[in-house]
């Protein structure tokens, strides 16, 4: 192996146990583990192709799709989870004459 600057960043410090710098901050959890893991088992089930659309019944291959399917449910049972964005409406423009 290459000695000097020129080695990749993780090889050249590979000997040395640097410790990321501990914080003493609360930080509240978005999701409840219950949330993680519906959503978990929905990705797991998109991927073997079982997750099926709400309404249509197709089946979801988009993750983010997957990801609200899983929220939702999680939702149902009453997990810990944000509400769902609110959708936006086209606002009106109004045309002076």
């Amino acid at each position: 192996m290459r000695q000097g600057p020129h080695l990749h960043k993780r090889m050249r410090f590979h000997n040395l146990k640097l410790k990321a710098p501990t914080l003493n901050i609360f930080f509240m959890a978005k999701y409840s583990e219950a949330a993680q893991q519906n959503v978990e088992s929905a990705m797991k089930r998109m991927e073997k192709g079982t997750l099926k659309s709400g309404r249509s019944g197709k089946k979801v291959t988009n993750p983010k799709q997957a990801i609200a399917i899983g929220l939702s449910e999680a939702r149902e049972k009453g997990a810990k989870a944000p509400p769902p964005p609110k959708k936006s409406t086209a606002k009106k423009t109004t045309r002076s004459r």
